[in-house]
């Protein structure tokens, strides 16, 4: 049964009330990591630990040169000294909107931890050399679907089957196989969002959450840049 109560109408939907946040642990400027890539580092690893189901999944929001938003949920591959990655179809909303405009937002929620992690940034395309190594670590079935699904775009109702038939025959393999060939799409790859901004949120009742944020130094390189850190009112 869900924690949330509501009220209805013909014509509105209101919600009641909402489980209270009571989190044992505490996040300041003086006890988090100098760096939130390192401290992202360390939230991930606890999510696994505690079981969070699918820590992976985060929200990517992009926008349109005229500032239309749009968000989906996106499965985070990989964090280096540079920032966030993860791997789609460049043809694409969510990359047409990054190619015009080279900006995104990502949100991690933890729900089971009471934590979220916020990232703001600018985008940069992986090397075709980074994408294809990641690529062929992938399910022969998930290569094969990159190839079949045209992201993004209208289709019939069996298109998509008709389509994946198709890349089986092309490539001699099925989506069952555990080996096989499938190279890399021209079309498809990774992004990697290089922040400017990262808060760590922790959720405490009475919605007096305790909210840590890193800024980007100006000037300061991508591979090893300097922050200030401030506490946020809630």
């Amino acid at each position: 049964m869900s924690s949330v109560s509501v009220t209805e109408s013909a014509d509105c939907l209101q919600v009641q009330g909402h489980v209270q946040y009571d989190t044992p642990d505490h996040i300041t400027p003086s006890n988090v990591h100098t760096s939130p890539l390192e401290q992202f580092h360390i939230w991930f690893n606890q999510a696994r630990e505690a079981n969070v189901r699918e820590p992976d999944a985060m929200s990517l929001s992009t926008a349109t040169t005229s500032g239309i938003p749009s968000s989906r949920m996106v499965l985070f591959k990989q964090l280096d000294k540079r920032g966030f990655v993860f791997y789609t179809n460049y043809t694409s909303r969510k990359s047409r909107e990054l190619e015009q405009n080279p900006r995104a937002a990502l949100l991690f929620f933890w729900r089971e931890m009471s934590r979220q992690v916020r990232v703001l940034g600018r985008v940069e395309k992986l090397s075709k050399e980074e994408s294809e190594e990641y690529f062929k670590s992938r399910p022969v079935g998930t290569r094969l679907g990159a190839w079949a699904s045209h992201q993004s775009s209208v289709i019939g109702e069996d298109d998509l089957v008709h389509r994946l038939a198709e890349v089986q025959e092309r490539f001699g393999v099925q989506a069952s196989d555990k080996e096989g060939d499938v190279p890399l799409p021209d079309f498809w790859g990774g992004w990697r969002v290089i922040p400017s901004e990262v808060e760590f949120w922790l959720g405490k009742p009475s919605r007096l959450h305790d909210r840590v944020r890193y800024l980007r130094v100006e000037g300061s390189p991508d591979d090893q840049p300097q922050w200030t850190i401030d506490r946020l009112s809630p």
